[in-house]
């Protein structure tokens, strides 16, 4: 048997279905956006740290020339190391069955005993190791086999050190270094024309002429073992061996790659939920203040019954509990449903072989915790009325407004205005505040509307900007090694080449004050086209004479501007340090760089004119004889193709982007709706008596619908600029999210997004009218009349 109290909420809330429905759905969006992010985020870290821990990433990483494999032993004694592995690692050249452009692959030596096996491999079945009495054996990325349908006991060609090699596939793996695998100087993955591949040592070293030697070094290291001096001592130990400089797990390409976009989440899950939960809190608030309102008298007759004011306080409480606690569970529900789709989306997208989804017991409570926390703000002070409410004050009427004359009457305007729209304007400025929050809460929905457009077009403007205004290239072409200026005659010759620009490429590390960064630095022709340097205005920068120009983005993280000096130390050759001078910034969207005019490059270098590749158009009707030609030049050790980097692009940052775009639009949707649909049923709730009494009086149901819904009209198109308004300072602090070393997203609002967003609350806003229409058609003129006075 249930308390009367409870009865009379039961009763309470299927009298108010439609407007706790509408404010559950909000609760539902914020709570499954929270639930969605952090179940995502959760999982991929899970799954991440995981994949390390069980495969044994490595913590240290260096690159050299050639190095004795005795020197192995002097690595591992380094103080802080807790394994040392020497490896070969080289770039090839591949023919691809059924691939008309030239492939390009990185080789990686397997050691003779697995066991214990640094940045170890998952080996999909069915599969094998290659076979040591094999040297034509060998294991490919997953990535690389699922792009060009290669299957177990397919065939490639390759270019081996000059000489040309078929070799067979024995296996298809996944490793932790590779989760993200890019070609050098590429930031995004063309799966299908580069790929990691794994040969026996021996095999690898005889083809290239490193018997007893090593190019590539990795470390784990003991707990809480001094990560700089370690890499520090094994620079010192590299540096007469052509070493290009340690670095740290942290500086790992792939693991950076993986921690930004785990990052990401993590900012989103906070982010938009609050606001969701903002307008849920708000519009709560206002439909529990109204209904407090018109129950006075039966507030002061329960308490004078004997309820005191906790228990009265506690039954409207409930009510709040009842609608937040429907929308967190539908919430909880949904975001897990959508949380397992996006971390198997990462899951493909960064090739995990394994994956946890982690949305657990604690992830739920928290959910609803923050639904009962936005509850409880939302209802605090409503709630306090019905408490603080003495009854004998209760059982009389609410002591009418004070009327006085609206600014248009006192201007004498009125005469203007037919009987209808009078009362419209003076029931808006009698009571301002209540129109206030009602533009507020219309404005927030349109705000979050516009900032899932922002989203999109964002995403549309960097692809244009990077891959049509920066690079202009068709092909980019890496040489295994720096060559003399003269080579470019040689590409220029190579059929289908229209234009070429070479330029050189130099790995160093950047240092000001205590901030440092490890990239490499490219020097441009100055008068080239191919590649443009642009401002924050698409405005082409100039390459000076000397000095560097650096993204804008790396100019934050080491904290310099123009004029700054910069130290540098370069990674390959006789490791010269120099001074530098920042001259300029560019704003690239993708990346971080740094750019040098090529003759002062070679010059800092203390070499020749020598170049590291060359970007390039070409004829597409000689394409095909172009790549048959690069697919037999050992000197080219990467080829990327300009289109596959922006379908790579599009199909990691793109796609994911554009879910998260295509769940902030639905759920804005709802949000507009349920905000316009609860102003103007509030409305009608509040003026039922007053719009009876204008029925009996002769006014047709028209009118009193044009009285009520345009009230609500005014105030959804007053809330359009200023949701408008909102939604560029909130968009602007989204973009803030997405502003990593990978990628950064421009703040672009086209009229086209604020006339959709204007559009669609008109839309929310029509549909509630023909709601509230319909439900004023059935409007009982003698019950609402019985009011006691």
């Amino acid at each position: 048997m249930l308390a009367p109290l409870d009865r009379k909420l039961f009763r309470e809330l299927w009298q108010q279905w439609g407007q706790l429905l509408a404010i559950a759905l909000v609760v539902a969006c914020g709570i499954a956006c929270f639930v969605l992010m952090m179940s995502a985020y959760n999982s991929l870290t899970l799954t991440q740290n995981a994949y390390y821990e069980q495969f044994r990433f490595a913590e240290v990483f260096a690159e050299l020339k050639r190095a004795p494999k005795s020197l192995q032993s002097q690595i591992a004694g380094i103080d802080g190391v807790n394994q040392a592995q020497t490896r070969i690692v080289v770039g090839v050249t591949l023919d691809v069955p059924g691939l008309d452009e030239p492939a390009t692959g990185r080789l990686i030596s397997l050691p003779q005993i697995r066991d214990g096996m640094l940045n170890d491999l998952f080996l999909r079945s069915p599969g094998n190791y290659p076979d040591p009495q094999r040297p034509e054996e060998l294991l490919i990325s997953e990535a690389f086999a699922t792009a060009n349908n290669l299957k177990v006991g397919d065939h490639l060609g390759a270019i081996l050190n000059g000489r040309w090699q078929e070799l067979r596939v024995t296996g298809i793996a996944l490793t932790p270094e590779y989760i993200y695998a890019v070609s050098g100087g590429n930031l995004y993955p063309d799966d299908k024309r580069f790929g990691i591949i794994w040969m026996n040592q021996e095999a690898l070293a005889k083809a290239f002429d490193l018997d007893g030697a090593f190019n590539s070094v990795v470390l784990t290291l003991m707990p809480r073992a001094n990560e700089t001096a370690v890499i520090a001592q094994l620079d010192d130990l590299l540096e007469r061996y052509g070493g290009l400089g340690a670095y740290a797990r942290h500086d790992q390409f792939s693991h950076r790659i993986i921690d930004d976009e785990i990052k990401s989440l993590e900012v989103s899950a906070t982010f938009l939920p609050t606001i969701f939960l903002a307008i849920a809190a708000f519009l709560l608030q206002a439909l529990l203040s109204r209904l407090i309102a018109t129950q006075r008298q039966q507030i002061s007759v329960l308490k004078a019954f004997g309820y005191s004011d906790f228990q009265v306080g506690w039954h409207y409480l409930k009510f709040m509990l009842v609608v937040f606690s429907a929308g967190a569970m539908l919430g909880v529900a949904l975001g897990l449903w959508l949380g397992k789709g996006l971390t198997q989306l990462y899951t493909e997208f960064f090739h995990f072989p394994i994956l946890r989804y982690e949305a657990g017991f604690p992830l739920v409570m928290s959910a609803l915790l923050v639904s009962g926390g936005a509850a409880f703000v939302g209802g605090l002070m409503s709630v306090r009325q019905a408490v603080i409410l003495p009854p004998a004050q209760g059982m009389r009427p609410e002591p009418p407004a004070t009327f006085r004359q609206t600014l248009l009457e006192r201007l004498g305007l009125q005469q203007f205005f037919s009987p209808a729209g009078r009362i419209i304007l003076r029931n808006l400025e009698r009571r301002p505040v209540r129109a206030g929050f009602s533009i507020l809460g219309i404005a927030m929905a349109a705000a979050i509307l516009l900032t899932g457009f922002t989203l999109y077009e964002s995403m549309q403007e960097l692809m244009e900007v990077q891959f049509q205004t920066i690079q202009r290239e068709d092909v980019t072409l890496i040489f295994n090694q720096p060559l003399s200026y003269r080579s470019r005659y040689n590409l220029r010759h190579l059929p289908g080449m229209l234009q070429t620009e070479v330029f050189r490429s130099v790995p160093v590390r950047l240092r000001h004050e205590h901030y440092q960064y490890r990239l490499g630095i490219t020097g441009l022709q100055p008068d080239g086209n191919l590649r443009q340097l642009i401002d924050r205005n698409k405005y082409r920068v100039p390459l000076p004479p000397e000095g560097v120009v650096i993204t804008t983005k790396l100019a934050e993280i080491l904290h310099v501007q123009p004029g700054d000096r910069l130290n540098l130390e370069v990674l390959e050759g006789a490791r010269p340090k120099r001074q530098v001078q920042v001259t300029g910034l560019v704003d690239e969207l993708i990346g971080l760089s740094v750019y040098m005019d090529l003759n002062a490059l070679n010059r800092l270098m203390g070499e020749g004119q020598t170049i590291s590749g060359a970007y390039a158009t070409i004829d597409a009707n000689a394409k095909d004889q172009l790549y048959q030609e690069l697919k037999q030049t050992p000197a080219i050790e990467g080829i990327s193709f300009r289109e596959a980097l922006l379908e790579s692009f599009e199909e990691i940052s793109g796609e994911s982007l554009q879910i998260m775009t295509g769940i902030i639009v639905i759920f804005a949707c709802i949000i507009t709706f349920s905000v316009v649909y609860n102003s103007a049923r509030i409305a009608l709730s509040e003026r039922g008596r007053e719009l009876a009494s204008l029925r009996i009086m002769g006014f047709t149901q028209n009118e009193i619908a044009i009285i009520l819904l345009g009230e609500q009209t005014i105030l959804a198109i007053t809330a359009i600029p200023v949701g408008l308004a909102l939604g560029f300072g909130l968009s602007a602090l989204l973009m803030k999210a997405y502003d990593s070393e990978l990628y950064r997203l421009p703040l672009v609002i086209t009229p086209s997004a604020y006339s959709l967003t204007a559009f669609t609350v008109i839309i929310a806003a029509f549909i509630s009218s023909v709601i509230i229409y319909r439900q004023l058609q059935n409007i009982d003129l003698i019950a609402v009349l019985k009011t006691r006075e």
